[in-house]
C-alpha cells in the first residue's frame, strides 16, 4: 500500500510537531495539519516561524523548512479528508467533567466526531491512525463507527500512540526509544496497513526500534508508560516528605536507588509534583478502565500515585503560608515558572496553578513570570480552576516580564518551573531587592541551598 497523503485531525502538541518531523523526513509525503481552530492553523502559518503556538526547541526550524514544501497547515477539514490515504487522529481527549465517568473517564466526544467526519467524506479506503491517547478498545468503537456511518469503503485502524515529552519532542520523534505500531495482525488488511505505517517511520527509524502490536495491547501500553512514570514521580515526593522529618536528603537517596542497575536514575527527581496533560488524565482513565471491569485493588493501586502528586502541591502551598508567619495575606509572593516544565509553553496541569490557587484562596498577592507563557494563559488557568471572581484573579495576580520585576519588593519567591534562566540570576541583587526576611522556596531542587543562605535568603526545598 503505498502512501502518498497524510492527514493530521489536530495541530496540538502532538499533532503539529509529529507530522512536522514526519515531513521533514519524508519530503515525497504530502502533509496536511487541519484544525477547526482559526487563530491556531493562522499560528502555525505565521511568515515568522519563530511565532507558531508550540514551543518546542527545534521545532520551528523543521517547519521553516518543510512548510509549503510538503507540510500544510489549513482548516478546511474535509479536503484534506478526501485527499489523504492515511489519516492521524492527534485530538484532545481530557479527563470527561460531566455524566458517567466524571473526573476519571476520557471524554472521547472529539474522537466520535472524528470518526463521523471521515465517515460522511471518505469515498476511498483509507488507513485511520490513532495517536491521541485512548482507553483500550476504543480503535473497535472507531470501527463501528466507521464502518456502519460512512459510504461503504473499507477503513484499517492502527494505535500509533506518541511517547513524546514536552520540551524534548523533537528529539523524541528524531531518535525515538521505540514507535509501538498496533493493529489488526490476524488479517492481511490488518497486516499490510501497519506495513505502510512502519515504511513511513522507517526512514529515519531503525526497524530495531519499531515494535509492532495488536491494537489493543498498543493502546494499553501508553496509558500502562504515563502510569509507571508517573509513579516513580510520586514515590520519590513521598520519600521527599520522610526525607524532611529525619534529616536525610532526598537528592543523595535518589542517587544511591538510582544507581541500583534494576531500578536506575530517570524520574527520581523530587519536586513540587508533576504536571501536563499525560500523566494525572491517563491514570485517571486507567484508574476508570480498572474500576469498569470491577477491579478495585488494582484502582486503588494506581490512584493513589495522583492522591499523593495532589499532596504534594498542597503541602508545598501550605508550607509556604506556615513558613510566612501563618499568613500570607497582603503579602506579594512571586512565582517564577508558570509552564508545567521546562522548554514548553504548555500550562496543562501545572503545579504552579494549584500553588497560585491556595495562596489566593490565603489573600495572598500574586506576581508571575515565565519566559514561554503568555499572560492570557496564565489568566485562563486561574480563571478555569479558581472559584474567584475573573476580576479578582486579575487584580490580585500581576504578570510580569521579567524575573527581577516578579521579585521586587517580594515577601517570597517560590520556583516552580526549573528553566534553566533561573539559575543564571543574579541572586544577590534579586534578595537586596526583597522585603526582608526573604523567603526563597524551591520547588524544582534547581538552587544550590548552600549559595542561597550565604546571600542572605531563608531558603526552603523538597526533601531538604
Amino acid at each position: 500500500m503505498k502512501i502518498k497523503n497524510i492527514c493530521c485531525i489536530g495541530a496540538g502538541y502532538v499533532g503539529g510537531p509529529t507530522m512536522a518531523v514526519i515531513a521533514q523526513k519524508c519530503p515525497n509525503l504530502d502533509v496536511t495539519v487541519v484544525d477547526i481552530n482559526e487563530k491556531r492553523i493562522a499560528a502555525w502559518n505565521d511568515p515568522d516561524v519563530e511565532n507558531i503556538p508550540i514551543y518546542e526547541p527545534g521545532l520551528s526550524e523543521i517547519v521553516k523548512e518543510a512548510r509549503g514544501r510538503n507540510l500544510f497547515f489549513s482548516t478546511d477539514v474535509d479536503t484534506a479528508i478526501d485527499k489523504a490515504d492515511m489519516i492521524f487522529i492527534s485530538v484532545n481527549t481530557p479527563t470527561k467533567t460531566y455524566g458517567i465517568g466524571k473526573g476519571m473517564a476520557a471524554d472521547l466526544k472529539w474522537i466520535e466526531l472524528c470518526a463521523r467526519q471521515i465517515a460522511e467524506v471518505a469515498k476511498n479506503d483509507k488507513i485511520i491512525v490513532e495517536k491521541s491517547t485512548l482507553p483500550v478498545r476504543t480503535a473497535a468503537a472507531l470501527k463501528d463507527i466507521l464502518d456502519n456511518t460512512g459510504n461503504g469503503v473499507k477503513f484499517q485502524i492502527l494505535s500509533n500512540p506518541e511517547f513524546l515529552a514536552e520540551g524534548t519532542a523533537v528529539e523524541d520523534l528524531e531518535k525515538p526509544d521505540r514507535v509501538l505500531i498496533g493493529g489488526d495482525i490476524d488479517t492481511p488488511e490488518g497486516k499490510e496497513a501497519m506495513e505502510a505505517l512502519v515504511s513511513i517511520y522507517a526512514s529515519w527509524v531503525p526497524k530495531e526500534n519499531i515494535l509492532t502490536t495488536n491494537v489493543w495491547s498498543s493502546e494499553l501500553s501508553k496509558l500502562t508508560a504515563n502510569a509507571f512514570l508517573a509513579q516513580r514521580v510520586s514515590s520519590i515526593n513521598a520519600m521527599s516528605e520522610l526525607c524532611e522529618k529525619t534529616g536525610a536528603d532526598v537528592n543523595e537517596v535518589a542517587k544511591a536507588v538510582g544507581m541500583d542497575s534494576r531500578v536506575g536514575p530517570k524520574f527520581l527527581k523530587a519536586s513540587v509534583g508533576f504536571g501536563g496533560s499525560c500523566f494525572q488524565k491517563d491514570i485517571l482513565n486507567l484508574v476508570y478502565i480498572a474500576k469498569t471491569f470491577g477491579l478495585n485493588e488494582v484502582a486503588d493501586y494506581w490512584e493513589q500515585v495522583i492522591i499523593m502528586n495532589d499532596h504534594q502541591k498542597r503541602r508545598f502551598a501550605a508550607n509556604i503560608v506556615k513558613t510566612l508567619y501563618n499568613t500570607v495575606s497582603g503579602k506579594k509572593i512571586a512565582i517564577l515558572g508558570w509552564a508545567f516544565k521546562k522548554d514548553t509553553n504548555d500550562t496543562r496541569e501545572s503545579a504552579a496553578i494549584y500553588v497560585t490557587d491556595y495562596l489566593l484562596n490565603e489573600q495572598a498577592e500574586i506576581l508571575v513570570y515565565d519566559p514561554k507563557v503568555k499572560p492570557e494563559q496564565v489568566y485562563a488557568d486561574l480563571e478555569y480552576l479558581c472559584t474567584h471572581s475573573n476580576e479578582e484573579i486579575r487584580e490580585r495576580v500581576k504578570v510580569v516580564t521579567s524575573a527581577e520585576e516578579a521579585c521586587k519588593d517580594a515577601h517570597a519567591i517560590a520556583v516552580l518551573t526549573e528553566w534553566d534562566e533561573f539559575k543564571e540570576l543574579d541572586w544577590k541583587e534579586v534578595y537586596e531587592n526583597m522585603l526582608k526576611p526573604a523567603f526563597l522556596f524551591d520547588g524544582r531542587r534547581l538552587l544550590n541551598r548552600k549559595v542561597m543562605e550565604n546571600i542572605g535568603f531563608e531558603f526552603y526545598t523538597i526533601g531538604n
